[in-house]
């Protein structure tokens, strides 16, 4: 039982997820630091920016490198975007209220390291791992499915 639920979970789909994941998350929190940190915006600015952008990366790469899908028609390329783009608009919408929550509800941007903003990296950590889940769930059973 428990090598049928291993198999069924680790396999080349999810690691390339959590691969390309990490490479999507990357893009978001490089995104989000330069534009917080160096430019100084708005922590809720630089989350939506930083979203906007990993959400273009991440539709490129679930596409082509997870779900292995080389259809190229423009009316799958159409469908699929505005499927992918409205599952990362519900999930987007979620990690805004979460970051808010976090930030700002439970104060965790108040926690500091030196300079750094620790607790507001703090609450991105937490809300990328329910958005990486959200998101996979989403592209798995919803847009890419085969």
């Amino acid at each position: 039982m428990v090598q049928k639920i291993w198999e069924k979970c680790v396999n080349y789909e999810t690691i390339s997820y959590l691969v390309c994941g990490v490479l999507t998350t990357l893009v978001d929190w490089g995104v989000f630091s330069i534009l917080n940190e160096r430019w100084q915006m708005d922590y809720r600015i630089s989350t939506a920016v930083s979203w906007l952008a990993a959400v273009l990366f991440a539709y490129v790469v679930n596409k082509l490198v997870v779900f292995r899908n080389f259809r190229f028609q423009l009316s799958c390329l159409w469908k699929e975007w505005w499927a992918f783009f409205a599952a990362r608009v519900v999930s987007g919408i979620l990690v805004m209220l979460f970051m808010i929550l976090l930030v700002d509800l439970f104060h965790w941007g108040a926690f500091q390291v030196g300079a750094l903003q620790a607790g507001l990296y703090l609450a991105k950590a937490v809300v990328s791992v329910i958005n990486l889940v959200l998101n996979y769930l989403f592209s798995k059973l919803w847009i890419f499915k085969k």
